[in-house]
Formats: structure tokens, sequence, C-alpha cells
């Protein structure tokens, strides 16, 4: 049996008379850059994270970065995040001209660990940058309190949480605003990059809508008020993500449920560590991370069974070469150091049947009790 960590083909098999719709649609009114397509999907993406605005973008990282700027970030500055979360996140901060600092996550939750806030926080610390990890909501009330005590911006990387919700409100609502990617495989995925931000800021919203599209404000097509760059969504990738917002809801809930069958069938495996819920949240499972001894024995007797696995991430940043610059070294973030070495992530995605479950447990179980 050949099971892979996402199967996109599956989703587009189902859905494919809406999503051929949605291009045809785009390619007869070529309305390729810009135009009502973009204008619709922003508006619908904010009202659905309930957000006042919604900007789009060509993937995450520009909307990491449109964020950042707009709120005023620069040179001199200081931003907290983690070391646990794909590069973009800390590339954003340096693309604004600000220093990268890292704070170490909570064991079992995989997010920023507020506890850890205060003694990172310096006099140029400017803003904090949670990332929302495989769909599991950051600890944003005490997150916001040190936030508000110290007079720092939050920015929320939703790029892995679409949908996710703390205390009943969307992430990316919390902060002064939300990144989200719609890379193909995220639970809101384009046929290619995509992004957007949200915020109920009108100023943050407006300033990264002209960065994005050369520094011009709306309808002013050669009159540029500043320097920008060109950080568009296309018509073609609003369209696919319109068709598929309305299954949103559907499949977080199929998520959902296929975890809670993993949980079930794991539940008495030993040597195997399940990921936690906070109990006031909505994970909404990007990812199904697990913790395990000799992880990478495990993860190769599974591929050979043709099980598609995953590592979210295995080199922390304050580790990789790109950011040697900074002076951290092994041992500064210990639990995401830990963690890095046992995640492994299983195969998820709303189509995944109960048999390929069952034989993806099956196979783990086997291969922990020979590791």
């Amino acid at each position: 049996m050949h099971i892979p960590l996402v199967d996109l083909e599956r989703q587009y098999l189902a859905h494919a008379p809406e999503l051929d719709k949605a291009i045809r649609d785009v390619l007869q009114a070529t309305a390729f850059i810009g135009g009502p397509f973009v204008t619709r999907f922003e508006e619908e993406w904010a009202s659905y994270c309930g957000a006042a605005h919604a900007v789009g973008t060509g993937n995450g990282t520009d909307a990491l970065y449109l964020a950042l700027r707009a709120s005023g970030i620069g040179p001199g500055d200081e931003v907290l995040t983690v070391p646990n979360t794909f590069i973009a996140t800390a590339e954003a901060i340096e693309l604004c001209g600000a220093m990268v600092r890292f704070v170490d996550c909570e064991p079992g939750y995989h997010t920023m660990d507020p506890s850890l806030l205060e003694a990172a926080i310096t006099p140029a610390t400017k803003a904090l940058l949670p990332v929302h990890l495989y769909g599991q909501p950051v600890d944003m009330p005490s997150l916001m309190a040190v936030a508000e005590r110290y007079g720092l911006t939050v920015i929320e990387d939703c790029a892995q949480a679409h949908g996710a919700t703390i205390d009943g409100r969307r992430v990316g609502t919390i902060g002064k605003a939300g990144c989200f990617s719609f890379y193909p495989g995220k639970n809101l995925g384009a046929y290619g990059d995509a992004g957007a931000l949200v915020s109920d800021d009108a100023g943050l919203a407006g300033k990264a809508a002209m960065v994005r599209d050369h520094g011009r404000a709306k309808g002013k097509k050669y009159e540029h008020e500043l320097s920008g760059f060109n950080f568009r969504l296309d018509g073609l990738q609003a369209s696919i993500l319109l068709a598929k917002l309305r299954h949103l809801p559907a499949w977080t809930e199929r998520r959902r449920e296929r975890v809670s069958l993993y949980r079930r069938l794991l539940g008495s495996v030993p040597d195997l560590t399940l990921p936690l819920e906070r109990p006031n949240a909505l994970h909404v499972y990007h990812l199904l991370v697990v913790e395990v001894e000799k992880r990478d024995v495990i993860l190769e007797q599974l591929t050979a069974k043709g099980i598609g696995c995953g590592i979210h991430y295995p080199i922390p940043l304050h580790l990789q070469p790109a950011f040697q610059h900074l002076g951290y070294r092994e041992g500064d973030f210990p639990v995401a150091e830990a963690t890095s070495k046992h995640i492994l992530s299983l195969p998820l995605f709303p189509e995944l049947e109960d048999a390929e479950i069952a034989y993806v447990v099956d196979a783990l179980t086997a291969a922990l009790a020979g590791a």
C-alpha cells in the first residue's frame, strides 16, 4: 500500500468541476493580475477570519514581510520568534533589516513559550512573531499580556493554522496582523504560491496593499507613493482559493476526525508521544506530529512500507548555517533542539481512509516494537 503524506490529487478529483470552472472563469475574464477575483477572495477571507481587512499576497513570506514593514519594523529593531519553524518566519524579519531573536517553545505544544518572553526582551525589542505551528494555536492570552505590558507589536504567523481558534477567536485576529500561506499542501491551498495578511488596522492594511504593488495607491497606475515590490496575489490563485474556501470548515472537521481515529488506535502504543491540545483552542491539524525515539530508524521503516512521512523541522533555525551570524549555539534552546530529534509527521489529509490509518498505525507499532 502507498499512502502519501498529503494527497492533492484526491482533493482535486473530489472537486474537479468546481475547480475547473474557477480556472475557466479567470481565463474568460482575462483578470490575471488583481481584479475581481482577488478582491472577492480578500473580502471572503477577511470575513472567514473575522478581520476587517485582508490583503492578498504572492505567498506567505510576502505577507510576513509586509505586515512587519507596515508595522514600522526596520533596522535597529529586534523581533522575537521561535527556532522551530520554517525559515520564512525569520527571513521576513531580516528582510525588514531587523534582528531575529529566538525564544524556546513549550514542550508538547511546539509553540512559543510565553513564560520565557520577559527574559528575552531588550530595549531594542519591538515585536513578537509567534507561530501557530502544525495547526496548534499559541497561548495567545499569555503572550498578549506580555506584549501589552511592554508595548510590543504582535504579528501572528498563521501559515499552518487556517481556521484555528483560541478562546473562540480565529488566529490572525488577536495580534496587529495575521499572515497566511496558501502553499498547495496547506489546509487551504492554492495551485501555486499564494498568501494573505489580515488585520483590523486600516492603516497597516493600506500600506501593505501599496507596498505589494510597487508602492501604488489603488487606481493610480503610474503614481507611486513609496518604493515597493511585486508581491501580488494573482487572479487564478484567488479564484481557486474562493472555490476551496467553502469546503474549508468540512475539511477541518474531517482532519480532526482522522486525528481522533489515530489517537484511538495509538493511545496505548508505548514509546510514542501524541501532540497535546490546548483546552481553550481548536487545533486544525495541518500536520499530525508525534514524537518517537530513534526517529530516523522509524522513518526509514515506514518509508520502506510505502508510507509518506515528514520531519517538520529537523534543524532548528538557530543551528542553520543561514543564521550563524546571530551567535547562537547548540544548547541555547533545549526544547526545540530535543523535539527536532524526535518529531515525525504522519500522513494526514481529509480524504485519508480508515483502512489507510490502520495500515500506518500497524506499521508504526511494529517499527516501534523493533527499534
